[in-house]
Order: structure tokens, then sequence, then C-alpha cells
């Protein structure tokens, strides 16, 4: 897969899980070819990995270089004039388009003047992009229409998918933004809140279709309601969390690339307490923490602390931007205390009637009832099928951060944090054999990942510790444990080590991890040692030791193979 457009997880590795999200998406891009896809929007709050996932989906279908070609745009969060956001808005789509017709990654990576735009469609004979080209900067010369430029803009992917007959997918990032739009060039007058209204028509082309995303769930559901009424954009609910396992998977992934030293016993304690929350995960594993350790559970609480109560963690930091915006709408005493209320018993409703009940509150129940609606705009809870039942958000991270900011305003007294992480920390360690049984669950998921940090938390070990049919059982001393090493075989094919152990005497570990439940056969221990080979040739002051590790087992002439080539064996991780 090839990635023309940056995307802003950094590593693309890091883009972990997400599988019941992909699945989903791949039904609804599949039907875009047949003109059955009615355009979507995802909302989700902030740092819940929806532009990694839309950015993802580009990357894929301009890879795939099938039949729907990608568009992506991003409204910042910045005022901008009319007539310019029409030419930004036109240079991407011109260039992306190119990119895809082309197969060329640098259109995207450097989108081309107006005048190259041009210039590529007279050598190509693209009339569309000529005759828009020519307009948009006549106008842009003359202070023309500035209304018509932004429409020739927005249009220009229905418009070229309906000239050729092709289809484009729209995606744009942030959608809320677009009401920072300016109709004096100094934005000093008030924004143009009607540009959504642009889409309205846009929206229901099966040509192409839109992919929108927000962060703020209210502000974009009023421009929804207003601009583009009727369902046009049919809504798909984002959570901000994986699933247990692929949480587990991230705190992994992060741990390897940023070289974080965790064990397979508080990687399991990590995701517990970030809740599966990717976000969550990368700022502890990332963490600036002076203390932070997290090979030992007490240093995994006093991260995981430092990030939800630290001014300057990043977690802290981050959530306070976003609660800055929000909580400013509702700055009282009894909303605060509402809040948290709602945010603590978020399995159910309530009324403005029982919450004056539950809290004692010394308001009237219409008050109670406004504070709530003032709540709801503000995205920090959530109205039922009632107008008078609500409910807080279902998000521990959300919970947590709110409160460490209100708790001891409230209830006069500081929340401990870090009492209840040690009490989850127990409940999940209270049995060795509850935690022995996890991990050996994931065995057959992470196989690669448990077996390396395994190693590395040992560094001094015998090879006989992990494999059976070791002739080298002289103690080794790890300096560097990495995964998924990349060699090239003499005729250029890549192929990939799943780990490479170097040992400071220049002896290198090298393990080939297969986790499927089937025994795995002599040819593919013929394969591991044809790498092993490879890697020797291109190291040949090394010596190395080679090993297996087959969830499934071996079959016995796969077996007699590895007995008497010397290949260690395993078929359980039986070292944590």
């Amino acid at each position: 897969m090839q990635y023309p457009l940056s995307e802003k997880i950094g590593e693309t590795a890091l883009f972990v899980g997400r599988e019941r999200e992909l699945k989903y998406f791949d039904n609804w891009l599949a039907n875009i070819p047949k003109r059955l896809s009615k355009s979507r929007v995802i909302i989700a709050r902030r740092k819940s990995g929806k532009t990694a996932f839309v950015q993802r989906i580009f990357n894929q279908l301009w890879s795939e270089n099938g039949a729907v070609i990608p568009f992506y745009f991003e409204f910042g969060e910045i005022k901008i004039w009319f007539p310019n956001l029409a030419i930004d808005y036109y240079r991407a789509f011109a260039s992306q388009y190119i990119s895809f017709i082309t197969r060329t990654p640098k259109w995207i990576k450097h989108p081309p003047s107006l005048e190259q735009i041009r210039e590529f469609g007279i050598s190509h004979s693209i009339t569309p992009l000529i005759d828009d080209v020519d307009f948009l900067l006549k106008n842009q010369a003359i202070g023309g229409s500035n209304d018509l430029m932004w429409k020739t803009a927005c249009s220009a992917p229905h418009r070229f998918a309906g000239f050729y007959d092709q289809r484009i997918l729209v995606i744009l990032d942030e959608f809320q933004y677009i009401n920072l739009v300016y109709r004096d060039e100094n934005c000093q007058d008030n924004p143009d809140e009607s540009l959504p209204g642009s889409y309205n028509s846009l929206s229901e082309s099966k040509l192409a279709p839109m992919l929108v995303t927000g962060s703020y769930a209210n502000w974009l559901l009023e421009i929804m309601s207003r601009y583009l009424k009727g369902g046009r954009l049919k809504q798909v609910r984002f959570s901000p969390y994986l699933t247990e396992d692929e949480g587990l998977q991230a705190v992994y992934q992060y741990a390897l690339f940023y070289e974080e030293a965790i064990t397979n016993e508080t990687a399991l304690q990590i995701n517990q307490l970030c809740m599966a929350d990717p976000f969550f995960i990368s700022c502890v594993i990332l963490s600036d923490y002076e203390e932070k350790d997290l090979t030992t559970s007490e240093g995994v609480i006093n991260t995981v602390n430092y990030e939800i109560s630290s001014y300057t963690a990043e977690m802290f930091s981050t959530w306070e931007e976003y609660i800055e915006y929000t909580v400013a709408q509702v700055n009282n005493r009894n909303a605060k205390n509402i809040l948290l209320y709602l945010s603590k018993h978020h399995e159910r409703y309530f009324t403005p009637k029982e919450l004056q009940k539950e809290l004692k509150l010394d308001l009237e129940v219409n008050e109670i009832h406004r504070q709530l609606k003032t709540l709801k705009e503000a995205d920090l809870i959530q109205r039922g099928v009632s107008d008078i039942d609500f409910q807080g958000l279902q998000d521990g991270t959300l919970n947590l951060v709110l409160r460490n900011r209100f708790e001891k305003e409230i209830k006069e007294a500081a929340p401990n944090l870090k009492r209840g992480f040690t009490a989850e920390i127990a409940q999940l360690t209270r049995k060795n054999k509850h935690l022995q049984g996890k991990l050996n669950h994931y065995a057959g998921k992470f196989a690669e990942h448990i077996l390396a940090v395994a190693m590395r938390n040992r560094k001094r070990f015998a090879l006989s510790l992990f494999f059976f049919n070791v002739t080298d059982t002289t103690l080794l001393n790890l300096q560097k444990v990495k995964e998924r090493v990349h060699i090239q075989r003499e005729d250029g094919k890549n192929m990939e080590l799943d780990i490479v152990a170097e040992s400071s005497d220049k002896r290198v570990v090298l393990v080939e991890v297969k986790k499927t439940q089937t025994p795995v056969g002599s040819p593919l221990i013929t394969d591991f040692q044809e790498k092993v080979k490879i890697y020797q040739t291109q190291f040949p002051d090394v010596k190395v030791l080679a090993a297996y590790f087959s969830l499934g087992g071996f079959t016995k002439p796969a077996r007699d193979l590895c007995l008497a080539e010397g290949i260690g064996m395993a078929e359980e991780i039986l070292e944590w």
C-alpha cells in the first residue's frame, strides 16, 4: 500500500485496529461505483482517530487505483477569506485528481499552482481543468464574483465525475470549521454562516458522495439541521475506543516504535487504565513524566495519573483546550455538579426533576432544564428521545478529566484517581492464573510482541528458556531486540524476520513466528532457513541462532528438519 497523503498519525504502522469500522466503510465504498452509496458524516470528539481513519481510506483508494477517485480536504481552524478558500479547495482537488490518474504521488505532496494545473490540462486535453482555472484566475485578478469562484471549486468533483463518468469520494475533514469563512478580505466582519448550504445538493450526489467528519457534535449537527436537511448526511458515530484486543495491540505498537520498555503484564495494565483509547495510550507511552517506569504496576499508575492531572502533560493539555471551549458556556457550580453526576451515572437517563431531587439542587426545574440544554449544546451530555431526558456521555476518558477538573470545586475534596487505578490493577492481577490466562489468549494474536517483550525484559538468559532443541545454551546478553526486520534477497525480493535479537558477544537470535492453529510444515521451515542464510551472508561476523515459534505446533517432517538443522522450537510462551 502506498501513502501519497501524509497521515497525521505519523508512522503508518501506528494505525491499529478499527476492524469493525473498516468493514462498515469497505461495504459502503464498494457500492460507490454502482451509485448506491449515500453521503456519510462521522461524528466523534477530538482525538478519537477520525482524521487517521479517513486519511487511511484516502490512501487505500489511491493505492487500489480502482473505480473510486479519492479527494481529501481539511477545513482549518483559522479565519479565511472566501476566494482564498475557493482557490485552496480547487488546487487540492485538481492536484489529487491529477495524482490519481497519472499515478504520481508528488502532485499530492506538493500541490501545483493554478497556472501549472492549467498547463497540465492543456497538455492532456482535460478541458474542465482549463476552463475552471481560466475562470478562477480571471475572477481573482478583477475581484469578480466570490460566490461563483466557490461554486466552481466545491462543485468540481461532482462535475468531473459526471463529465468523465467517474466516481469520486469527497472527504471533508472537520467540516464545522467551514463557518470560519469571511467575505471581507481582512476577516473582520462576521463569518458567512450560510456557506455549508453550498453542499445542499452536492451531498445528494451519487457520482461524488461525501464523507464528512466533525469534532464538535452539536456545532456540526446544528449546521446540518440548517443547511443539509432531510438526512442528506447519514450519521455514523465513531467511538474513540478500540476493542480490548486492538487496544493491547496499540500498546505494543507504540512501545515498539518509540522504544519504551514495558512488560507483558504492564501492557495489559496500560490498556486497562487507558480504556483501549489509542490517544490515551500514546500519551502514556510518550509521557514526559520524570519518574516514568512502565515496567512496574506502580510506574504505570503514576504515569497515567500524571497524564490526567498534570498541567504540563499532553493528555491534560489536549483536553484542556476542548473543555475550555465547551465549559465556557456552563461556567457555574450547579452546571458542573450536574455534569459530573451525569458523567458518573452515564448508564441511564435523568429528567430535570430527578436531578433536582438526586443532587438537592436549589433551582427551579425549568432552570435545571435550561442548563441541561446548554450542556448538551456544549457536547458534554446527550439528550434522549424525550426532550426532558438527558444522559452523560459514555466516555471514560472524558469522565476522568472532568473529575480531575471539577470534583474538588463541587465536593470540596480532590478525587483520588490513583486509588481507583490501583484497585483496577489489583482486580486485573488478583489471581496470577487469570493474568496468565489473558496473556495466553493474546499469544495467538500478538505472539511476536509478547515474545520480544519477554526477551527484552530478561536481557540475560539462555535461548533454551524459550525454545527446546537449542544447541547453544550460553547466556545471551541482549543489547537490542527488533521486530519485523526487513532483509533483501539478491534478486531484490524483500523478506521479513519477525524478531532479531542482538547479543553483546556478536550472537544474533532470529525468530520466525507463526500464529495459525495448524501445524507448520517443512516448506515453511525451509523458507525460514533461506532468511537465516541471507542474514548470515549480509552479516558474516555474527553467529546466528535460529528459532521457530509455532502456536499450532509442527508436523513430523518439520520437527525432524528443525532437529537436524539445530533450529530451536516452541509451541507456547512459558516465560512472560
